[in-house]
């Protein structure tokens, strides 16, 4: 389907949709502060879920305007209810796309996506079949940890200390399937060489456990 526009509230949010052929799920992606569509280590992530047979849709949760004002107050990144309902909107207008169907799907987050993540499968149940989350913070998704139930992954770098902290306190509280992955030399953005395709076989392997197989 290639490029496409979303309506949420009351700015349409462009990304890119992907469906390979005879896929049987969709992975939506919900990016960190100062990434965007066009992020080269979510569209690499993008590309080797594909390959393993699941369409993708990127797309940017801010618009141009309000990546600038968030570049200088910071506020939106960490604004998770913000986050989420764009994120819930970018999932039911999916949902609604004939390319798409009755296509099971999942959320690949990362950083303050992550959390938003969390709190868009608490609030949709099993209308999300599985997520992933990438150097996230699921910690600042509260108490919607509590009602998640769709299998999800946490993964994080073996130097990022403080990210590893609040993934393990997010992850006791958890009650649904979910793993803790902990990537041996990678720093938070997985510059590392070797690091990013680890992320990108834990997360397709995961999708296809646990979004494709269900």
């Amino acid at each position: 389907m290639g490029e496409v526009r979303i309506p949420s509230e009351s700015v349409l949010l462009p990304g890119e949709l992907l469906i390979p052929q005879r896929a049987l799920g969709f992975v939506v992606f919900a990016h960190g502060s100062g990434s965007s569509r066009l992020s080269p280590r979510n569209r690499f992530v993008a590309s080797v879920i594909r390959e393993a047979g699941i369409g993708t849709l990127i797309f940017d949760l801010l618009t141009l305007e309000e990546e600038a004002l968030d570049a200088r107050s910071g506020h939106l990144r960490f604004d998770i209810a913000f986050l989420a309902r764009r994120l819930r909107d970018a999932t039911r207008w999916v949902l609604d796309q004939e390319s798409v169907g009755s296509m099971n799907v999942g959320y690949f987050g990362s950083s303050t996506g992550g959390a938003a993540a969390l709190a868009v499968a608490a609030e949709e149940g099993e209308r999300i079949g599985a997520i992933v989350s990438r150097g996230g913070r699921p910690d600042l998704a509260g108490p919607a940890l509590l009602r998640v139930r769709a299998p999800t992954l946490l993964i994080v770098g073996g130097f990022d200390e403080a990210v590893i902290r609040m993934n393990q306190e997010a992850f006791e509280q958890m009650q649904c399937v979910k793993e803790l992955k902990i990537v041996p030399g990678a720093t938070h953005l997985f510059h590392e060489p070797g690091t990013l395709e680890r992320v990108a076989r834990l997360a397709a392997e995961w999708f296809r456990v646990h979004l494709v197989a269900t």
